[in-house]
């Protein structure tokens, strides 16, 4: 590691930066307000199938990307479903509205190639694999809803996003300061260069902005923890255990990988998650189909 590189202050101050951050840049890096709402919506115990139907109809855009996920071969249901009230009856008021914010998703990831070694279409690409794997992963885990999964996977570096819209000359200095083996291979942590650079890394970033956009616990905890899952909560710890597991079996599959110092499944966590090696070789076998799948349909 360059000489000059040295880790910032402790987890207050990381999180005072990360705060800083996301507080200016409100009016960019936001979600369509329909989806506020929605999250808004299903997050109150009184809410209803009704009242979500009627959020989702005022976006017919939204309406329509919702139905395409929920009626991929992906999602595997028996037949084509017509209607979102039909798809909250079916599926649920919470994966619905999972489905909802993951179909908003897309529109964060834009920017084009920063730098050689980034390109924000590699950071959606590799975000659709890690939601792909732990959607599978959650498959073999009685501990975490599978459609929760699928979003935190697409969340989880979020706090990329938020450094690219802050301050893109700080993120090429990252790039610069990192070193690659010959195979693209980070050779030094990634976060370290982070909060040498900004004074905090992306999981600050990102657990500052789900906290603002008032995100589910589970939801932080992924976005937050998903590379020290032991410091999450205890009740959302099983989140962060599934997208560490779920980051290491798609750091082949493509797409933005410089956070990612181990491609083998963490032994730690797949005891955390009660998923046995078997589990494992069954979702590196059932990745790459549904990979393409998942691909499509969000990319469509």
């Amino acid at each position: 590691m360059p000489e000059h590189l040295t880790t910032a202050g402790g987890s207050n101050e990381c999180m005072k930066v990360a705060n800083a951050a996301v507080k200016q840049l409100n009016h960019i890096a936001t979600l369509p307000e329909v989806t506020l709402g929605i999250i808004e919506l299903v997050e109150n115990p009184r809410s209803s199938a009704q009242a979500l139907n009627a959020l989702i109809g005022r976006d017919p855009a939204l309406s329509a990307r919702v139905l395409r996920v929920v009626n991929s071969a992906f999602y595997g249901l028996p037949q084509q479903l017509g209607s979102i009230n039909r798809a909250i009856s079916l599926l649920g008021l919470n994966a619905v509205k999972n489905i909802a914010i993951a179909a908003s998703l897309a529109k964060l990831f834009r920017g084009g190639a920063l730098c050689d070694r980034f390109d924000a279409k590699d950071l959606w690409t590799h975000s659709i694999s890690v939601a792909t794997a732990a959607r599978l992963l959650a498959s073999h885990t009685k501990k975490v809803q599978s459609d929760e999964a699928f979003l935190s996977g697409l969340m989880h570096d979020i706090g990329i996003v938020v450094e690219l819209q802050s301050d893109r000359a700080k993120l090429v200095k990252v790039f610069t300061d990192m070193q690659f083996d010959g195979d693209g291979n980070p050779l030094i942590d990634f976060r370290m260069v982070e909060r040498s650079v900004f004074g905090a890394d992306h999981c600050h970033f990102g657990l500052a902005l789900c906290e603002q956009w008032k995100f589910t616990k589970s939801l932080v905890s992924a976005c937050g923890y998903h590379h020290d899952p032991n410091e999450a909560p205890a009740e959302t710890r099983n989140m962060a255990w599934l997208i560490l597991l779920a980051d290491e079996l798609a750091a082949d599959n493509g797409g933005f990988n410089a956070d990612i110092m181990s491609h083998q499944p963490s032994a730690e966590a797949l005891a955390a998650l009660e998923i046995s090696q078997e589990g494992i070789e069954a979702v590196k076998a059932a990745l790459p189909s549904a990979l393409s799948e998942a691909s499509a349909t969000m990319n469509g």
